[in-house]
């Protein structure tokens, strides 16, 4: 591991460490809901992982239609993994905070129902790349499937704004209704699992290389003889 990786590692261990202190001991229980109020700094950081992960996706593969480099599908499957995985911690944590605070594990609210929806549209981008062989029309179906999920993107984030909704609005106004030191907790857990999402892109997209050139070799080692 270079020096530059392992500087990138335990900034984003102390990063998560220091997350965590701030959402268990610095910012104080919420009057009403208590300590499960504290699920909400990892609820928020990962639904923002996500939203970056699939705007990357989005980037990729805008990037992939003009130029079809494999450099630039490998990136936007990679973050598309990690997009899924952050919008399942989304909803898991969504679920539990529902069951505490709402007594039920799920309702079909807007802003849950469209998260619900971008998790299917990028699983089935998932299960797309798999079921396709052929690199050149994987990394297009792809490539047309990550541009036209990320417009779902802006609907959850506008969701509960423009319906009737029961998920709490964070911004009104352009003013964030939360108490300073909840701010600072949130601020901490957005910036932790930013760093995370970057870390485990970095090392997914380097192991894709390491793939892609362990069967071109094989390639070469077979069609040699």
């Amino acid at each position: 591991m270079s020096r530059l990786a392992a500087g990138f590692l335990v900034t984003t261990y102390a990063a998560l460490v220091g997350a965590l202190y701030m959402a268990f001991r610095y910012a104080p229980p919420e009057r009403v809901m208590g300590n499960v109020q504290r699920i909400f700094y990892f609820h928020v950081a990962a639904a923002w992982v996500g939203f970056l992960a699939f705007a990357i996706v989005f980037g990729a593969s805008i990037a992939y239609l003009r130029r079809p480099q494999p450099r630039w599908d490998g990136l936007a499957a990679a973050a598309a993994e990690l997009g899924v995985l952050f919008t399942t911690i989304t909803l898991l944590m969504g679920s539990l905070w529902a069951r505490a605070v709402w007594g039920v594990w799920w309702t079909w609210d807007p802003k849950l129902t469209t998260t619900l929806i971008l998790w299917f549209l990028y699983a089935g981008y998932l299960l797309i790349r798999a079921a396709v062989d052929d690199p050149a029309a994987r990394g297009r179906y792809s490539a047309v499937l990550g541009i036209a999920g990320f417009l779902n993107v802006p609907i959850v984030y506008m969701s509960s704004v423009w319906w009737v909704s029961i998920h709490p609005v964070l911004r009104e106004g352009g003013d964030m209704n939360l108490d300073p030191a909840m701010h600072l907790a949130l601020q901490a857990a957005v910036g932790a699992f930013t760093l995370l999402f970057f870390l485990l892109l970095s090392q997914r997209v380097r192991l894709a290389r390491l793939a892609d050139e362990i069967r071109h070799r094989l390639r070469a080692g077979v069609e040699e003889g």
